[in-house]
């Protein structure tokens, strides 16, 4: 009965149309009117982290060759099965090297061309990102290291469409995509929240200069990856700010607020969550400054922070200012940020991360915030909820004639397996990984350019 159930998960993608899986004639020719590209994440659990024995918390899954081979055929088996454009997996075991040739060899087979990237300080697993080269051109393939805590680290790749997509080669539009693949820190306290918003931020940063360095124009920007954080953290809201959406919600017409509807990870502590996500950006859609959504997502957590400690605006400035004063200065600032542990460690805020803080809320620069400007730059500077643009390239905009033209992404579907994650719910029987597999569906569209910054 489970091998039946699997069997007939695996054809859901096929059912929705996706370029790589065709079902029927039906699909063949809808596929051939709307060509799409499908990407997959998926964390696939490193053999060196998959426990075995409960009882015995040092037996790995890694000391037992039969067990990982097997189930990393299982897991390439479902890869090669669904043919997803882009494939994006984190906790790929890349200090085995039977585990590495393995994948290389399927995929090249199967017709990818792949790139794998180990986390620093040879922790044994990262990260590998494989693109059919019949969909893609590649330009280019950078690594990103973020040499802080958990030894991180982050994959980008610059791809034009190819030749599967010839209807939309144009001299006159550009084809571009850049896709990244990541896997952040588990926040096993409190302190480290700072620090995957910090790796997000350095993402980003780094997409940033990439395109800056290249003289770029807006593209379609994916990020995939292992978040390890839910639609409640603060890299959510932080992405979220800058104009990313989640595909999977974005499908599914989910707002924000639904944070619950669905799950993709059981980790070691039991507790299920959302965390897995492909985040997509169109070209058209305009971003504020980077380093203001930084400072809005900072001031969010010190919001965060203090409503824990149920104290109110009116609290929180007094808290904030110096003793016998009515405003705000930067001694007492920096007080404040080392009362609520967000420097004074080794995973806080630095000391030009705090100057950039107050820069961006002294904004008349005469060193001291009142309570009108703390309310204004600090307590409520955060962006307000988005609504999630569910309708998001349904139909080409008009597009002035003027304007110069690039390809954006429709989302058209998502699917998450097993199927019981996306009712919220964690299947005993399920052992491949202990993650979901996300898989979404884009359809190409034409759209205006916008500017990067506004």
């Amino acid at each position: 009965m489970r091998t039946d159930r699997w069997a007939k998960s695996m054809g859901r993608i096929s059912r929705f149309g996706g370029f790589s899986v065709a079902s029927s004639k039906e699909n063949q020719q809808q596929q051939q009117q709307q060509p799409t590209i499908t990407c997959t994440t998926f964390n696939i659990l490193a053999p060196i982290y998959k426990r075995i024995n409960h009882e015995d918390p040092s037996c790995r899954e890694s000391d037992y060759r039969a067990y990982w081979l097997a189930r990393n055929h299982r897991i390439l088996d479902w890869l090669l099965n669904e043919m997803s454009s882009i494939i994006c997996l984190q906790e790929f075991w890349v200090g085995n090297d039977e585990l590495v040739n393995l994948y290389e060899k399927r995929l090249g087979d199967a017709g990818y061309v792949s790139f794998k990237l180990g986390r620093t300080n040879n922790r044994g697993d990262g990260l590998l990102i494989a693109v059919l080269k019949e969909y893609f051109n590649i330009f280019n393939y950078k690594e990103l290291h973020f040499n802080d805590f958990g030894d991180r680290v982050a994959q980008l790749l610059h791809v034009e469409l190819g030749s599967a997509f010839s209807q939309w080669r144009s001299s006159n539009i550009r084809q571009e995509i850049l896709i990244v693949n990541t896997h952040l820190l588990f926040p096993h306290d409190s302190t480290l929240s700072l620090v995957r918003l910090q790796q997000v931020y350095k993402i980003l940063q780094y997409v940033e200069s990439y395109q800056n360095d290249f003289q770029l124009k807006p593209m379609p920007i994916m990020l995939c990856g292992d978040w390890n954080g839910s639609k409640r953290g603060h890299v959510y809201k932080f992405l979220r700010s800058q104009g990313f959406v989640s595909s999977y919600d974005t499908a599914h017409d989910y707002t924000d607020a639904d944070a619950d509807k669905w799950v993709s990870h059981r980790n070691h502590r039991g507790n299920i969550c959302a965390v897995d996500f492909i985040w997509l950006l169109n070209p058209d859609k305009y971003r504020k400054l980077l380093k203001a959504s930084w400072s809005e997502a900072v001031f969010g957590m010190f919001k965060y922070l203090v409503r824990r400690a149920s104290l109110t605006e009116s609290d929180a400035f007094a808290f904030l200012k110096a003793d016998n004063e009515d405003c705000i200065t930067y001694s007492g600032f920096c007080e404040a940020l080392k009362h609520l542990s967000l420097t004074g460690h080794c995973h806080g805020l630095n000391d030009e991360e705090i100057k950039d803080l107050w820069l961006q809320a002294d904004v008349n620069g005469n060193g001291v915030l009142d309570y009108k400007e703390f309310l204004q730059q600090i307590w409520n500077s955060t962006a307000p909820e988005q609504s999630d643009e569910n309708k998001i390239g349904e139909q080409d905009e008009v597009v002035n004639d003027s304007q110069e033209q690039t390809i954006g992404f429709c989302v058209k579907n998502a699917v998450l397996f097993p199927p019981e994650v996306e009712k919220g719910r964690w299947p005993e029987d399920y052992s491949l990984s202990d993650h979901a597999r996300l898989t979404v569906v884009f359809s190409p569209i034409r759209m205006p350019c916008s500017q990067l910054i506004c």
